[in-house]
Parts: C-alpha cells; structure tokens; sequence
C-alpha cells in the first residue's frame, strides 16, 4: 500500500472504526465509513468511559470460571452465559477454558498494559486539539471493595501492577474517603489506579464524528455489508445495499458483529457478544459530586460521573444477539450501588431509562489487531472486550501505521487477528 495517498475503506463506525479514520485521514488517506445502523447508538455510546491500563489482566484469567458459575444461579448476579445448543458458543467457551491459567495471565500482562498506556498518550494528544472537549480526566480510578477476600486478591493485583511499572496506590477506609470528601464512603478501603482516566464517550463520538465530516471522510449510514469481492488475496470490493465499494485498504472493525463480517470474506474470528447496561442518575443533593470514576469490585459495577451525572453500568451476559433488557439484571446494579455510596439513594428503573450494548469479547480476552494473512489488503482491529473504549486510539494509529508499511509502534503480535484460524 502506497505511503500517504490511496483510499481507504472502513466498516463499521463505531470507536475503533472512527479512531481508524481519524489517523488514516492524519496520514493523506481519503476514507469512507460504512454503517449498518445510524451514528445515534453503538456499544461505544454507552459505556463506563473508562481509560483503563489497570485492566492488564485479560477476561479469560484463573477463578473466573468456578466465579462465574456460581453467578449463574443468581438472577441479580453480574455474569450469565445463557444456555444453548449454539456451536459457536460451545467452541467459544472450550477455549475460554483452556486459556482461563495464570501462564495466559502472565504472558498477555504487559502487551495489554502498553496497549492502553499507549491509548491512553493518545487521547491526551486528542483532547488537546481545540475541536474536542469530552470531559477527559486523568486522575484514576478507584478499585473500592467491601469485604477481606476482595481485598486481599486486590492488594495482590495492585502489587502485580506497580512491577508492571504503573502508578498505583492502596489505600485504607480513611484514605479512600479522603479522596472523595463529597461522597460517603460505605467500603473497607481500595485501590487508586492513578495511571487510569475517564470520559464523556457520547460527547468523545459526536465530536469525533463532527471532526471526520469537516475534514472530508463520507459516512454511508444504514449500509449493511453483504459481501466481500475478492481475487488473488486482495479484496476488490465489499457489497452493501447492492453496491460496490472500491479501495486500495480496507478496515474491518464490526464491534459484536465482526465475526459474521469477517465470515463473509472467508475469515474466521471468534467472539461473543458480552451484554452490558448503564443507566444515568442526577443525585438529588448536587453537592453529592464524585471527582474520580470508580468500580464496585464485589458487585461489578462501574460509576462514572459526567458533568453533573453519574453513569452506572455492568453486568455480562454472554448469549447471541437480541434486544430484551432483562431488568432483573438491572436491578442487581441498582440494587448494590447505596451498599457502597450510602448517599445515592436509588430508585427503581424504567425500561425505557436503561441503555444496552454489547462487549465483543475473544475466548483468550485479547483484542483482534493486525493485518490479515488471508487477505493482503484487509486490516482488523476489533475485540476490545470491556477494554473497547480505552483502545481506540491506539486501534486507529495501528490501523494507519499499517496501512503505511509502517512498524506499529507498539507490539501486536499477540493481537494476531487469525490466531484461531
């Protein structure tokens, strides 16, 4: 592919196809974004807006099975694998398995942790231009528990972290309430993960959105892929809405649906899609204001606060698509959030106040990034699981630095796309 010139062809314009655009367009590249849906609603919409270097450890780890089993029989619980005869899942969950041991832990830490690091400089870089301002904070998360186990296995990851070289501190009761002096703290202390951040992500993709029409990239909405043309390892073009679209690099991101899209180019990407809801609270005291995002670590719930709001979100089922909001689900979240901040009195929710997304998460927990082997011209960056957000950036610099014969300028090859071929 010819250093900045060409064409270049994106599905799917959620963080990591949006990012994508960003750096190609950076580049020289003319680009193009096809959309099965409009630019009103993606998993990148909804999330926890959470920069996260402190999630080194991937999904598939030791103790999260015999964890998730028991979870299973709780209906409030914040994991479920819906039963099924589906033979994608039965292949996803066999490999889940044989990756769930401490070797896959300890082999992926660091490529995970420069991944974010490097993400993370990145949106620094982007919030510093005077088209954006989507509430980026670099002051930490906070990991805030309520019980000895969790604090225990907490302490150990903290310590595991700080030899991974990131900024991190521990702090008892007195510490965390120190930090927070607006909110009552019901916990027994946590972990200040001072190299995490967070952010508004609907400001982050309307502004991103805004950015890349100003500066020329065409967005094609509601173009569902079809198809895929191909010829001596080259795709030549991709089909949607029975048109042909042509370019010299084409990008596949997809979020969830990146496996039936890689399929109909003859790729095979294994991926379940990872059910997440958030919901937003306005505190009735406006005084009640959190100056860090944080997560509820025994209930699994993540709190972000945006302006003068508070997102809260979690839960994961892993099942097939589909648009029931299960609102016992919901209320496992409303539920556990006064356990922790006594001052946020919850009510219970309507349907209609609660968002969904799906997590596109890999039976390793390890993102999908790299240049295909099968098709010369075809980049794909996706998989980013609970770690979706926070890696865009960097998706989209790896993106263009490929697409320039580029070395990426962080390691990927554990990220290889076709590792499951």
């Amino acid at each position: 592919m010819t250093q900045n010139k060409g064409k270049a062809l994106i599905i799917g314009a959620g963080i990591a196809g949006l990012s994508s655009a960003y750096y190609l367009l950076e580049k020289g590249w003319s680009v193009e974004i096809l959309e099965q849906n409009d630019l009103s609603n993606n998993c990148s919409y909804g999330n926890a807006g959470m920069i996260v270097p402190s999630h080194f450890t991937p999904l598939a780890a030791p103790g999260v099975v015999a964890q998730g089993i028991r979870w299973m029989f709780d209906s409030k619980s914040p994991f479920y694998v819906k039963p099924s005869l589906n033979a994608d899942l039965f292949s996803w969950g066999i490999k889940f398995l044989k990756h769930s041991n401490q070797k896959h832990v300890d082999r992926s830490a660091s490529a995970i942790r420069d991944l974010n690091l490097a993400s993370s400089a990145l949106y620094n870089e982007m919030a510093a231009k005077e088209e954006f301002n989507f509430e980026l904070k670099q002051n930490g998360i906070l990991m805030l528990y309520k019980t000895e186990k969790v604090r225990e296995e907490e302490t150990e990851l903290a310590h595991k972290a700080i030899s991974l070289g990131l900024s991190v501190d521990i702090l008892d009761e007195k510490g965390i309430q120190g930090l927070e002096p607006n909110i009552r703290m019901d916990v027994i202390g946590g972990i200040n993960y001072k190299c995490d951040g967070h952010m508004n992500p609907m400001k982050l993709m309307k502004q991103m959105i805004s950015y890349l029409k100003n500066n020329g990239v065409i967005f094609h909405t509601h173009h569902k892929v079809t198809g895929f043309e191909t010829s001596e390892r080259m795709i030549k073009a991709v089909i949607a809405n029975d048109k042909k679209f042509t370019a010299d690099c084409f990008v596949m991101t997809g979020g969830s649906f990146l496996p039936e899209l890689a399929q109909k180019a003859g790729i095979k990407i294994q991926l379940m899609p990872g059910k997440g809801y958030s919901f937003m609270h306005t505190p009735e005291n406006p005084d009640n204001i959190l100056n860090h995002a944080a997560l509820l670590l025994e209930a699994r719930v993540a709190v972000t606060p945006m302006n003068r709001q508070i997102r809260f979100g979690g839960t994961m089922e892993l099942a097939s698509h589909h648009d029931k909001i299960n609102m016992k689900r919901v209320e496992g979240i409303v539920r556990s959030i006064p356990q922790y901040l006594p001052d946020f009195q919850m009510h219970y929710k309507k349907e209609s106040e609660i968002w969904f997304g799906y997590r596109p998460c890999a039976p390793d927990g390890l993102p999908y990034l790299g240049q295909s082997s099968q098709l010369k011209n075809l980049i794909i960056a996706g998989g980013g699981g609970m770690m979706g957000l926070s890696l865009g950036p960097i998706f989209g610099k790896t993106v263009s630095e490929l697409a320039n014969d580029q070395k990426p300028s962080v390691d990927i090859n554990i990220f290889n796309p076709e590792r499951f071929n």
